[in-house]
């Protein structure tokens, strides 16, 4: 019943609201009037007096109409009641004063001036606290009719006062505490909310079911804000930070501009960091090449390449809206380490480009990351994939061998390995080209590292659910039971950066990427970590709904990072070294001419039979 009552009041149009308003204040100045007479001459219904005066109540009504309307007192809104709003009123009780007075004079209404007085009183009071009642009630209202998430609010200052009192209007969350490390403001109460210190948030998720805690200190800095963030991961609930004061201007929700900390949390994996001598000496004061820097991996790879010091980073990429958001993010890291940055706007497609970069910037470390990785667009495209994948990966390389380069890896993927997919065949014959060019090679080291999916990736199912529960669901899965290897993205360029220092030549370095995850488990996490439940027979009443479509084409159940079983140790306890089989240079040289020949044609057919014929262990797999 009150839930209804809220919808009904909720979906009223502003006009409507507005004439709600002014009725109120019609009635206030009607009962205020009376009151004024009745109080001034101790009687409770003083006939004679009132019997002379009723002229001047018409007369209030429409002078009241028209002072409200004025100072726009029927369109404040509610739910940011403020002081400037009670001054408004105050000031429209003195005009009423004043016109009943200047009325009494003029219509010749013998009465005490103190009556005009008391009227302004009561009315300045009356219209006050109906208004203070009034938002009292549609928040009682508003608990009720809506299920709110209940967040503790990470800071007393400023910001979380003003976070405190926009999202009292949300429909999502309600503010139950503040946590606050300076001891001056604990124990304090703002905005009708306790303030506690951190020792306390433990009772506190626990007392009051916190769900969220939002961290409202946009002032601190990067480390600053990671310490608290390391103080409370361990907590059960969600983190979330508030970015800038200038992020915030650009966004219309307030909730919107929260980021969750650490999406790794979600795989429970632990800190990857290791101490290792000897990292930077392979790139530092090297003139470095990353190709497709403007993808999710390439771009970490860039900001993590830089900070080993090379004198020159290229950024190579295709995408020009990709090349700019690179370059305008790292312009200000280069100039700020004495890094000469390039961008290089083309295709590792084009052999008189990639010839030029080489021989014009003096190319000494590829990393080679470009690529067409999602399955399903390549496999409805597979020419594009064939000649960006694997031509593009020849062409590149090809060029590192004969400049002689020192280094050279490739970022290649877990679908790979028997692949079921189109994308996946086109990495296992880049790894090919990759192996046939080491062979040859007498002086670059070439080598490959090889890992599952990355959390927040383009493309990835992170930022696909993180939509799809912003919108009210359902989340989608293909299958329940299809699991995947994933790992953060910085985990991943490090590691990558990391088995490059490695590299003797010809090696397929392998990532730990701990255990396989479900990916109906990872649905459920990140709607459990929104501060929402799932849908589904247990819980009917739950908010997101997990819906199975069925395997796209191409998609595996489960996927593997080795092709033979054997491994070796590296230095880093989360890198291994994989000896897996090789084609020989002529198998290669027939293989890229085919490619050559079935992209140039566009022939579907000619290009499925050279994957079949070529890559080990590709299947389409069983509907």
């Amino acid at each position: 019943m009150f839930a209804n009552f809220f919808n009904l009041v909720d979906g009223l149009d502003r006009r409507s609201k507005w004439i709600i308003m002014v009725l109120t204040d019609v009635i206030i100045i009607l009962f205020a009037l009376y009151s004024a007479y009745a109080l001034r001459y101790g009687e409770l219904f003083p006939a004679s007096q009132l019997k002379r005066a009723w002229p001047i109540f018409p007369a209030m009504v429409i002078a009241g109409i028209g002072y409200t309307w004025m100072l726009s007192i029927p369109k404040i809104k509610l739910q940011s009641f403020d002081m400037q709003a009670i001054q408004r009123i105050a000031l429209c009780s003195l005009l009423l004063a004043l016109t009943a007075m200047s009325l009494s004079f003029l219509l010749q209404i013998s009465a005490p001036r103190s009556v005009p007085v008391i009227f302004s009183i009561l009315f300045f009071t009356g219209a006050l606290f109906s208004r203070i009642n009034g938002l009292i009630l549609l928040r009682q209202l508003y608990q009720v009719g809506n299920k709110r998430t209940p967040v503790a609010i990470y800071g007393a200052g400023e910001a979380g006062i003003q976070l405190v009192s926009a999202l009292q209007q949300s429909k999502d969350v309600k503010p139950v505490a503040f946590i606050d490390d300076n001891k001056l403001q604990q124990k304090l109460i703002i905005f009708g909310l306790s303030v506690f210190g951190p020792e306390k948030i433990e009772k506190l998720i626990k007392d009051k079911n916190i769900e969220r805690i939002l961290i409202a200190i946009p002032s601190l800095s990067s480390d600053e804000k990671k310490a608290i963030a390391r103080h409370l991961e361990h907590l059960p609930c969600a983190i979330q930070i508030m970015p800038s004061h200038i992020d915030l201007m650009h966004g219309n929700n307030i909730l919107d501009s929260f980021v969750e900390i650490k999406p790794e949390e979600l795989l429970g994996r632990d800190k990857f960091n290791v101490d290792l001598p000897n990292i930077d000496a392979p790139y530092k004061s090297k003139s470095i090449l990353i190709s497709g820097a403007g993808g999710s991996i390439g771009l970490e790879l860039c900001r993590q390449v830089m900070a080993h010091n090379p004198s020159r980073l290229i950024i190579f990429e295709q995408s020009e809206l990709a090349l700019y958001l690179a370059e305008k993010e790292l312009r200000l890291l280069a100039q700020k380490n004495d890094i000469e940055l390039v961008s290089i706007l083309g295709s590792v497609c084009d052999k008189k480009t990639v010839a030029h970069v080489f021989k014009t910037y003096e190319v000494e470390v590829v990393f080679h990351a470009a690529a067409y990785k999602h399955v399903p667009l390549v496999e409805a495209n597979e020419i594009a994939g064939l000649k960006n994948n694997v031509i593009g990966t020849h062409i590149i390389a090809n060029q590192a061998l004969n400049s002689k380069i020192e280094t050279f890896v490739l970022i290649s993927t877990d679908k790979a390995v028997r692949p079921t997919n189109i994308m996946g065949a086109t990495k296992r014959l880049a790894e090919l080209v990759i192996q046939d060019c080491d062979r040859r090679s007498k002086k670059t080291k070439f080598s490959m590292v090889r890992f599952g999916n990355v959390l927040g990736s383009s493309g990835s199912v992170i930022p696909l659910f993180k939509d799809q529960i912003a919108k009210g669901g359902p989340v989608t899965l293909t299958h329940d039971d299809v699991t995947r290897y994933f790992m953060a993205i910085s985990e991943a360029a490090y590691l990558v950066v990391v088995a490059g220092s490695f590299a003797q030549g010809g090696e397929v370095f392998v990532l730990d990427m701990g255990e396989p995850v479900k990916i109906k488990d990872l649905a459920r996490r990140l709607i459990e970590k929104s501060g929402l439940t799932v849908k589904d027979d247990d819980n009917p009443e739950g908010d997101i709904e997990i819906l199975t479509t069925g395997l796209r084409p191409g998609e595996k159940l489960y996927e593997e990072l080795l092709i033979d079983a054997e491994t070796l140790a590296t230095p880093h306890p989360k890198i291994m070294r994989a000896k897996e089989s090789r084609l020989t240079s002529e198998q290669m040289k027939n293989i890229i001419a085919e490619i050559t020949l079935a992209t140039s044609q566009n022939n579907q057919a000619m290009a499925r039979k050279i994957i079949n014929k070529w890559v080990d262990g590709y299947h389409i797999p069983k509907s």
